[in-house]
């Protein structure tokens, strides 16, 4: 029986939650002297920029994962355990190493701290989503113990009732002298195991220097009385508040002002100080005053005007920006900005970014080429929680995600491998006479592999339009896809060479010819799924190459007489897989060979254990089955009851075992009856 919340329940549920100690701890307020107690218990809150970005992304965890012979650190940040998974990455394992030993580097100082980082790929590589990744981890880390940061407010009664924020969320002990800094900070860096230095460099901005320094006026040099006006509270970074998190957008030419970045004078304030050079009349809500102590983000950095990439020159090398009307001020941030390939050849040609171009580094961040990742991609926004009522055919996504990469992967130069293989062992398959060293040398000879082709959006939007204009159908199949994918080329914003959109045509009709053999696979399956009569197949099979190769004869069960090996039946068996008269006896001392290994080890042989085996013997049972099935039948326009009888036994098993639906079902039934049908049509 379902109980019902009440009101009441509702609200004793809201009293008994723990809200309240979490706003406390969030909200943590005290004196100068409470946080030095605080930085001496945990001494990673004065961590810079860079050092809290390269710890967030640890805190999620690392694992390693194999890529062909190579070992690749893969980043569960990178999953989006904040979003849960929402902004998934898939298949930038490498890319995403890259990035996070920079982040190791400036966190270490040893350069790329003074650094732009530009993400640099096609449109829909993920460079947005990285950057939006690591902003919103960023925001969820301050608000975890492990992630604490803080900041203070000036407590002056004849300015203000209210505590005074400092405008750029200083470090506190920014508030002590360099020396005394250093001393502590050398001190606290010996406690802690991060193998990095701890520093708190440069000075107030403006507005805190001001009223720290009239307040040492009055109070005679005494920094203790000065500090006592100090309010230190909890620091909890927001880029919808403009703390910490700061993002950029290039505008209108006539639009763009550098205050954007760096403030501006408040009029308004001007009567009341007297002075336009007075800090408090000075409104510090530029990007960069605002990403203090966070990150910002440069969206299409390279469209910006020159004027503003200037400014981005101090804020990355010196980690100051000027202000007008004020000495430079010192900030500490992570600059992240991105672009794509025709800006960045743009920047390349021009002569006069070549600062700019020695303070940046690149991190190309290409299509995904692994097949297994890109279906993943898709699957995030085209599953049964998302479309209720309605079914994708299984391969619908697989085959559109197999265009995709094959678009993405350049014409590999072994004469001996059709860029179909080549997709196939970067998704992990294994191929007859080539090594995972193979696959490394691959892509060592295509540097700049998925810096082209198809864009994920495009395929995103093309699934989508085949599930609006079948809205009636209650299932999508590949072929409607692959339809839509191929009309949308004629329109394709971004294909400007008639050669490339006829590349593209033939990779579809590639395509649909892996996915003909996908479905035919999986119908013989479904025919041939009779468990008990492969296993009596394998029986049969096994006792004559065991008599096979120990020069032995078979026991036939029937009249219990002793006969040669079948070899007839062997080769039916080892001709499905192509094993060539060459190489059986080979084969059949492997099998062998494999059960004795087992046996030794106290196993049974279980022909599941062996996929060559378990195919052949698959293929050879659906070739003894097919034709008292008849599967062809079903492109005739009579079908007797015993045949549908048997089909409907084989439509289930597509439904139970492979996730087909009762309409995908009867359609692939009748689409691999039809191929079956050709070929009958060709042998007469």
């Amino acid at each position: 029986m379902e109980t019902t919340i009440t009101g009441r329940d509702l609200r004793e549920l809201v009293r008994a939650s723990d809200e309240r100690q979490k706003y406390r701890e969030l909200h943590w307020e005290g004196s100068f002297w409470d946080y030095l107690r605080v930085v001496e218990q945990s001494p990673l809150v004065v961590r810079n920029a860079f050092q809290r970005v390269y710890d967030m992304v640890l805190f999620h965890g690392v694992e390693e994962r194999a890529d062909g012979s190579e070992k690749l650190s893969h980043y569960r940040f990178f999953d989006d355990p904040i979003g849960h998974g929402e902004d998934a990455l898939f298949g930038l394992d490498r890319q995403i190493q890259q990035l996070v030993g920079i982040f190791k580097s400036g966190a270490y100082s040893y350069g790329t701290e003074k650094r732009i980082l530009l993400l640099h790929g096609p449109v829909g590589s993920a460079k947005s989503t990285i950057a939006r990744l690591l902003k919103k981890g960023l925001e969820d880390y301050s608000r975890r113990p492990e992630g604490a940061m803080y900041t203070f407010s000036w407590r002056i009664d004849e300015e203000s009732k209210e505590p005074i924020p400092c405008p750029m969320h200083e470090e506190p002990l920014r508030l002590l002298p360099p020396e005394m800094r250093v001393k502590l900070l050398g001190d606290l860096t010996k406690r802690t195991k991060t193998g990095y230095r701890l520093e708190v460099d440069g000075e107030l901005d403006p507005a805190c220097r001001f009223r720290f320094n009239r307040l040492m006026e009055r109070y005679a040099g005494d920094l203790e009385r000065v500090l006592d006006h100090v309010v230190v509270r909890r620091l909890l970074l927001s880029e919808k508040d403009r703390i910490g998190i700061g993002t950029f957008q290039p505008k209108d030419e006539k639009n763009q002002d550098s205050t954007e970045l760096t403030g501006d004078i408040n009029y308004r304030k001007i009567a009341e100080y007297g002075s336009d050079s007075d800090p408090r009349a000075f409104n510090f809500d530029g990007e960069f005053n605002v990403a203090n102590r966070g990150i910002v983000e440069f969206i299409e950095v390279l469209k910006l005007d020159v004027a503003f990439l200037y400014e981005l020159l101090g804020a990355s090398q010196e980690h100051v920006v000027k202000p007008k009307k004020f000495a430079q001020t010192d900030i500490d941030e992570v600059i992240i900005g991105h672009t794509n390939e025709p800006e960045y050849r743009k920047l390349l040609n021009n002569e006069l970014m070549e600062a700019f171009r020695d303070r940046t580094v690149k991190i190309d961040i290409p299509y995904n080429t692994v097949l297994s990742a890109e279906v993943a991609i898709y699957e995030k926004d085209f599953n049964p929680r998302r479309l209720p009522g309605r079914h994708l055919a299984p391969h619908t996504i697989e085959v559109a995600s197999m265009w995709a990469i094959l678009t993405r992967l350049e014409e590999p130069k072994k004469a001996n491998l059709t860029l179909v293989q080549k997709m196939k062992l970067y998704n992990g398959k294994t191929l007859a006479g080539f090594t995972k060293d193979n696959i490394r040398e691959l892509r060592e000879e295509s540097p700049r592999e998925g810096m082209e082709g198809i864009s994920p959006r495009y395929i995103q939007d093309k699934i989508s339009n085949a599930l609006v204009a079948e809205s009636d159908l209650p299932c999508v199949n590949p072929f409607l896809v692959m339809n839509e994918l191929e009309t949308g080329l004629a329109s394709h914003s971004l294909i400007s060479s008639e050669d490339t959109r006829k590349q593209y045509r033939d990779l579809l009709a590639v395509v649909r010819q892996e996915y003909e053999d996908i479905v035919k696979n999986e119908v013989q399956r479904a025919i041939a799924a009779d468990e008990e009569a492969i296993a009596r197949l394998c029986g049969n099979y096994i006792d004559n190459v065991k008599a096979y190769t120990q020069r032995e004869k078979v026991r036939n069960r029937i009249t219990g007489r002793d006969e040669e090996p079948d070899e007839r039946l062997m080769r039916s068996i080892e001709e499905k897989i192509n094993i060539p008269e060459s190489r059986k006896e080979d084969f059949r001392r492997e099998i062998m060979n494999y059960i004795g290994a087992l046996a030794i080890e106290g196993r049974t042989f279980d022909y599941r254990t062996n996929e060559r085996l378990h195919r052949a013997l698959e293929l050879k049972l659906f070739e003894d089955q097919k034709d008292s099935i008849k599967l062809t039948s079903l492109v005739s326009s009579v079908v007797d009851r015993d045949q549908q009888e048997k089909i409907e036994v084989v439509k289930s098993r597509l439904i139970k075992n492979y996730g087909y639906c009762e309409v995908c079902a009867s359609d692939v039934l009748q689409y691999v009856a039809s191929i079956f049908a050709r070929g009958d049509a060709k042998e007469e």
